[in-house]
């Protein structure tokens, strides 16, 4: 969920940090971090996250009459 109470507190979801081009975030705060450190200054910016893309459907199970009215 995007605006679930319990997110984790990493750099890469946090207000304060800003990535870079090499991977890395830019805190505000506490300087050059990895995505995935966490802080105890963390804000959380729903705008930063990335949801991760959904399975592809399998269709090769059905036939083509089972799309027909």
């Amino acid at each position: 969920m995007l605006f679930r109470k319990k997110m984790e507190h990493l750099c890469g979801y946090c207000e304060n940090g800003t990535a870079l081009e090499d991977g890395q975030i830019l805190c505000a705060r506490k300087g050059l971090r990895m995505p995935e450190e966490k802080c105890w200054r963390f804000r959380y910016d729903p705008c930063k996250r990335i949801p991760k893309r959904a399975k592809a459907l399998d269709f090769s199970k059905y036939d083509q009459e089972d799309f027909t009215l």
